[in-house]
């Protein structure tokens, strides 16, 4: 049986997360922040920079900011995990009350870890998270486990999200700034063709290979992510629907589940 636990910070940029899955199956998103996962229970198989990876029971998962994945099930009895997203901004406060300056956000090379110091500091996060803990228990445990992700898992110097100048690269990218002007607006492939100058398939394999997911995946992850904050803005679902594009309140419910495993309804309460 399936079952989700979410929980929003309300003065804090962290969510969390501890679910089982069985049948759940993300489609290829992003997340705006730094997610660590911890498998408790089964595994889980993703594909993540063009490989296919497994989280099973005590291995954690770390995804940078904006890095596309998927995820489901890698075993018939399913998966058990808990999983903490963290604002960028939060790792730069921590990063520079740690070390005095921030040169560069630290990036993950290696979306799976097996590390039993850092499984522990995890589940403390995670722990820590919870109801009954004061808010100076909470920044501790947040400054404890970034720290320790930092120095025991992270690049020492960032790792280059963008991809290198090219032809198509250099398409993919300006598909990339014209989706992100007007995500909300529709339109077609061949728009998008003309406005770079090269075929809409071209296009298409450049903008996979640059970004790991195709141009309508990424416009519709945008607004995804513009509805999640529209309700928690507080605008009710349907109209949080609306206003970010979707056709109804049951599209974007079945965008917003299979981009972050829980209803609209259940993100909207969890700030409460």
């Amino acid at each position: 049986m399936e079952w989700v636990r979410y929980r929003r910070l309300p003065d804090r940029p962290v969510e969390t997360m501890h679910a089982h899955f069985e049948q759940h199956t993300y489609h290829v998103h992003s997340h705006e922040s730094y997610s660590f996962g911890l498998t408790d229970f089964g595994a889980q198989a993703f594909g993540c920079r063009g490989e296919s990876r497994t989280s099973s029971a005590g291995m954690i998962m770390a995804f940078n900011p904006d890095e596309p994945h998927d995820g489901r099930a890698a075993a018939e009895q399913g998966f058990t995990y808990r999983i903490v997203h963290i604002g960028p901004s939060l790792i730069t406060d921590v990063l520079s009350d740690r070390a005095g300056r921030v040169t560069g956000m630290p990036l993950f090379a290696d979306p799976v870890l097996h590390d039993p110091v850092l499984a522990q500091a995890l589940g403390r996060l995670y722990n820590s998270l919870g109801d009954s803990a004061t808010t100076l228990a909470r920044d501790e445990a947040l400054a404890s486990a970034v720290s320790a992700l930092v120095q025991r898992a992270a690049h020492s110097a960032p790792v280059a999200m963008e991809p290198s100048p090219g032809g198509s690269i250099v398409a993919a990218r300006r598909v990339r700034e014209l989706i992100q002007e007007s995500y909300l607006d529709s339109f077609g492939a061949d728009e998008l063709a003309v406005a770079t100058g090269c075929s809409r398939f071209a296009l298409y394999r450049a903008f996979k290979a640059a970004y790991g997911m195709s141009p309508s995946d990424y416009q519709r992850m945008l607004r995804v992510r513009e509805a999640r904050r529209l309700i928690a803005a507080g605008h009710p679902v349907a109209s949080a629907a609306t206003l970010a594009g979707f056709a109804d309140q049951a599209h974007l419910t079945r965008w917003f589940r299979r981009t972050y495993g829980i209803t609209p309804g259940t993100f909207s309460t969890a700030g409460r």
